[in-house]
């Protein structure tokens, strides 16, 4: 999975080798009930694409509970191919079943290629995020 985080332009500096901090975080991920990372095998069992997605409940939007999806990945070798919509299809479906009214994501604003994915499936550009590094 790590391999498909850093199998692009942004990825391949951002990620590295150390497995243990990977591991502590997929430790946490597990223990926040509301936190899942799905993933895709192809028929050999090989991984070909993850997302992750976390259920939040809050007040706002008449105490909308919402759905955000985050490190969305497809294989380079296979994307194009309906993958990413069939994960998205998932992930509408596991959000509906949490009781959420509301699916959202971020993502870099250099991955033009996404923002035309995410428009095709119905996704809003209807906010502005900030981030700001904390170390």
């Amino acid at each position: 999975m790590i391999a498909l985080l850093a199998d692009d332009a942004l990825g391949k500096d951002r990620e590295h080798a150390d497995m243990a901090a990977y591991e502590a975080a997929f430790d946490a991920m597990q223990a926040e009930g509301g936190n899942q990372l799905i993933v895709g095998t192809d028929a050999e069992g090989q991984i070909v694409a993850t997302y992750q997605i976390t259920f939040i409940s809050g007040l706002s939007l008449s105490a909308a509970r919402r759905a955000q999806v985050e490190s969305v990945r497809v294989s380079g070798a296979l994307r194009g191919q309906g993958i990413g919509q069939q994960m998205f299809a998932d992930a509408e479906v596991r959000a509906r079943k949490a009781g959420c009214r509301l699916i959202q994501l971020t993502m870099n604003r250099s991955r033009t290629e996404s923002h035309r994915f995410y428009e095709a499936l119905g996704f809003v550009a209807s906010h502005v995020g900030f981030k700001r590094p904390l170390d």
